[in-house]
C-alpha cells in the first residue's frame, strides 16, 4: 500500500465560512498516483469540520442557519470560563464532524453525482489546517 499526504491551510475572512475543497482533494489524489483506495480529509482543529454534501448556495445557507439554531452563539457557555468565547464553535464542529473518508476508484474520487467536499470553519480569521491522506495502490 502507498500513502500520500498533503496539508491545506485556511485563514478565513469570516468567523463562519464554508469552502468547497473538492478540487484541492482531487489535486492531491492526482499527485498521489493512487488508483484504488481511500482518501481521508480531516480538519486539524476542534472548531472546524469537513463534510460531503451538495454544492448549492441555498443548502449551504440552510446548513449554516440550522447549525446556528442548534448551537447558537451565547455568552454563558461554561467553556467561556476558561477565557475563550467560542463554545458554540466547538458544538457546531461536533454536529458536522471533523473528517470524511471518500473512496478512490480508477484514480478518481468516487463521489455521488452532486457530492462535494467542504471545509467548515466555525471560529475563523486565523490559520487552520486540513490534512489530506490518500491511501491505496
Amino acid at each position: 500500500m502507498k500513502a500520500h499526504t498533503e496539508y491545506l491551510t485556511f485563514r478565513t475572512e469570516k468567523h463562519r465560512e464554508y469552502i468547497n475543497i473538492t478540487g484541492d482533494v482531487n489535486a492531491a489524489l492526482k499527485k498521489s498516483g493512487i488508483g484504488e483506495g481511500m482518501i481521508l480529509v480531516s480538519a486539524m482543529h476542534i472548531t472546524a469540520g469537513v463534510w460531503v454534501n451538495d454544492a448549492e448556495d441555498g443548502l449551504i445557507a440552510d446548513i449554516d442557519e440550522w447549525l446556528e439554531h442548534l448551537a447558537p452563539y451565547r455568552k454563558n457557555y461554561r467553556h467561556h470560563r476558561t477565557g475563550e468565547d467560542n463554545g458554540d464553535s466547538h458544538l457546531k464542529s461536533l454536529l458536522v464532524h471533523h473528517q470524511v473518508i471518500v473512496p478512490v476508484t480508477a484514480g478518481k474520487l468516487d463521489l455521488g453525482p452532486w457530492q462535494q467536499i467542504y471545509y467548515a470553519e466555525f471560529d475563523g480569521q486565523r490559520a487552520k489546517r486540513v490534512i489530506i491522506k490518500v491511501m491505496g495502490e
